[in-house]
C-alpha cells in the first residue's frame, strides 16, 4: 500500500509518516518500481500501535523503546505519566478556577481583569502582609470573587492575615458565609476550625443557622467554637454544649461567661442551673470541675443554683466550699 492510501486509512499524515521512517520508527517494507514507499499490512499495524502508544503521552523515543526493546519494562514510564498527567491537570484545573473568578468579578475592561488578577497573585504572595494589604483592599478597591476569599481564609495560617480575610469575608453577608461553610466538611480539622471561626466573625441570621447546624457536626471542636458564639448571640440551644465544655476545661471561662449571658432571664437561669447542677449529680465529677461548676453556677441567678451552691458549701474540697459559702454570702447581701 502507498503512503497515500496509508495516510488515509490512519489518519496519520503523508508527513508524519516520512518522519516515522526518517526515525526508524516505522520503516516500510519494500519500494515500488518508481521508488515509492511500499507498506504492508504488518507495517499498518505497527503504525497503529505507534499512534496508540503516542495517544498516553509518550514521546517517540518512548515509543521505539517500548515497540524494539525486549528488556523495557513499561511501569516506571507509565508512573512517570501519571505524574506528568496529573501535574498537567492540577495547572489546567488552576487556571480554570482562576478565570472562573475573574468572570464572577464581572470585569467591564481589561484593566478591571488586570486589577483582579494583581489582587489574586497578592492573595498567594508568600509575604504575609502583602496578603493581608490584599485582603483588606478588598473591599473598597478592587472587587475579589468571594470565592478567591474563602479559599484563602480557610487556608491562612497567619493570624493577622486570617483575620483581615474573615473581616473581607464577612462585609458579603451571608453568602461568605455560605462559602466558609464547605470548609466545615473538610477532611483538614485546621480547615474546619477556620471555617467555624469565620462564621461566628459573620453578623446576621444566616450566619446564626450555621453555626446551629455546626453544633451537631462531628468536630468536637466545630461544635465547641459555634456554641461559643451562638451563646453571643443568645441561643439557647447552645448551653448543653457550654456546659460540657465547663466539666472538661475547655475554654471553661469563656464558656461559664456565655451560660451567664445566656441566664439573663428567670426561665432560663433556671434551665442552665439544672443542666450544672445535674453534672454534679453525676457523682463521677473530680475536684476540678466541681470547682468550675461552682464557679459557673456563681454566676447563675435563681433558687436553683442557690440551692446547689449551699450543698457545695459543704464540699469536702476546701475550695469548692469556700467558694461556694462566699457567692451565697454576695447573694444574701444583695
Amino acid at each position: 500500500m502507498l503512503i497515500g492510501d496509508v495516510a488515509r486509512r490512519s489518519g496519520v499524515s503523508a508527513r508524519m509518516l516520512r518522519h516515522y521512517d526518517s526515525l526508524g520508527l516505522v520503516r516500510p517494507t519494500g519500494r515500488s518500481g518508481a521508488g515509492y514507499r511500499v507498506y504492508s499490512d504488518d507495517d499498518i499495524r505497527r503504525i497503529f500501535h505507534v499512534e496508540s502508544l503516542r495517544s498516553l503521552g509518550l514521546s517517540l523515543r518512548d515509543v521505539g523503546r517500548a515497540l524494539d526493546d525486549p528488556g523495557f519494562t513499561p511501569s516506571e514510564l507509565v508512573d512517570d505519566l501519571i505524574l506528568r498527567t496529573r501535574e498537567r491537570v492540577a495547572a489546567e484545573t488552576e487556571l480554570l478556577t482562576r478565570l472562573r473568578r475573574i468572570g464572577a468579578a464581572e470585569p467591564e475592561g481589561w484593566e478591571d481583569v488586570l486589577q483582579t488578577v494583581t489582587l489574586l497573585h497578592a492573595l498567594g504572595s508568600h509575604s504575609a502582609g502583602v496578603r493581608q494589604r490584599a485582603a483588606l483592599s478588598s473591599v473598597d478597591e478592587v472587587p475579589v470573587p468571594l470565592e478567591a476569599l474563602a479559599e484563602a481564609a480557610l487556608t491562612e495560617a497567619d493570624p493577622n492575615v486570617a483575620g483581615a480575610l474573615r473581616w473581607a469575608l464577612a462585609q458579603a453577608g451571608d453568602e461568605g458565609g455560605a462559602l466558609l461553610a464547605e470548609g466545615l466538611a473538610s477532611s483538614e480539622p485546621e480547615v474546619r476550625k477556620r471555617a467555624v471561626l469565620g462564621i461566628a466573625e459573620m453578623p446576621g441570621g444566616g450566619a446564626t443557622a450555621l453555626l446551629r447546624d455546626a453544633l451537631a457536626n462531628p468536630d468536637v471542636v466545630v461544635r465547641r467554637y459555634a456554641a461559643l458564639a451562638l451563646g453571643a448571640r443568645g441561643v439557647a440551644e447552645a448551653v448543653p454544649t457550654l456546659v460540657d465544655m465547663v466539666v472538661e476545661e475547655t475554654n471553661d471561662v469563656d464558656a461559664a461567661d456565655a451560660l451567664s449571658a445566656l441566664a439573663d432571664r428567670p426561665a432560663a437561669a433556671e434551665h442552665i442551673a439544672s443542666l450544672l447542677v445535674g453534672r454534679l449529680a453525676r457523682g463521677a465529677v473530680g475536684v476540678g470541675a466541681r470547682r468550675r461548676l461552682t464557679e459557673a453556677l456563681a454566676d447563675i441567678p435563681g433558687t436553683t443554683a442557690s440551692r446547689a451552691l449551699a450543698e457545695l458549701s459543704q464540699d469536702e474540697d476546701r475550695a469548692v466550699a469556700l467558694t461556694a459559702a462566699c457567692v451565697l454570702r454576695t447573694r444574701e447581701e444583695r
